[in-house]
């Protein structure tokens, strides 16, 4: 009986974060919060005596610093393109707090309201994270294993282990850090639940 717990992590903050700019993949870093807050993620873990085996990231640094600060010195932490925050397309960069109304739109009913043009669509996103996952589900390392990603990347993932989700992540809030967990166990993933609440 082999089992894996996988844990999902969405990236420390950012100054354009910060600022409530959509950034996509503008390879932003961590701001002295995101570090602290990846800080309190690597400390939840050590108090709940779980020791990360396996790391996988996003390419954009703030994830991959993330994930470093997360598991600590000692383990390697591989990237992935699959794990990408979502492409915003012509509106990356776009100003959240004064969006364009299509965006607003879009933001405001995921479910319903189509993507504006030049954007990835959402179903683009869970097919990329299915395609990593499956290979994990197919070929588990032994151990727990850690994933570094991005707010809408991770709603994709989320989506993807949640039979008959239709669509209910893509409104939530996820805040930097936030945790989620699910259990590979004979081939079979668990729905994803939240570890703990970021900031």
């Amino acid at each position: 009986m082999s089992e894996s717990r996988i844990y999902i992590i969405r990236h420390g903050q950012t100054d354009l974060n910060k600022k409530r700019v959509l950034q996509g993949r503008v390879d932003e870093p961590l701001n002295e919060d995101g570090i602290r807050q990846a800080e309190a993620a690597a400390e939840l873990l050590r108090s709940l005596d779980i020791v990360v085996d396996f790391v996988w990231s996003s390419p954009l640094q703030r994830a991959v610093d993330t994930a470093g600060i997360v598991v600590g010195e000692g383990i390697k932490v591989h990237t992935d393109e699959r794990l990408l925050e979502m492409d915003y397309g012509p509106y990356e960069g776009a100003d959240l707090t004064s969006p364009p109304p299509e965006i607003l739109k879009f933001f405001g009913d995921f479910v319903n309201q189509p993507e504006p043009p030049g954007m990835e669509p959402l179903a683009d996103i869970v097919d990329r994270l299915g395609t990593f996952l499956e290979e994990l589900r197919e070929d588990p390392p032994e151990g727990s294993i850690l994933i570094s990603t991005h707010a809408i990347a991770m709603k994709g993932a989320l989506e993807y282990l949640t039979p008959g989700s239709n669509g209910s992540y893509w409104g939530k809030h996820i805040k930097n850090c936030d945790i989620y967990v699910t259990t590979l166990k004979d081939g079979k993933f668990t729905v994803p639940e939240l570890l703990e609440t970021g900031e």
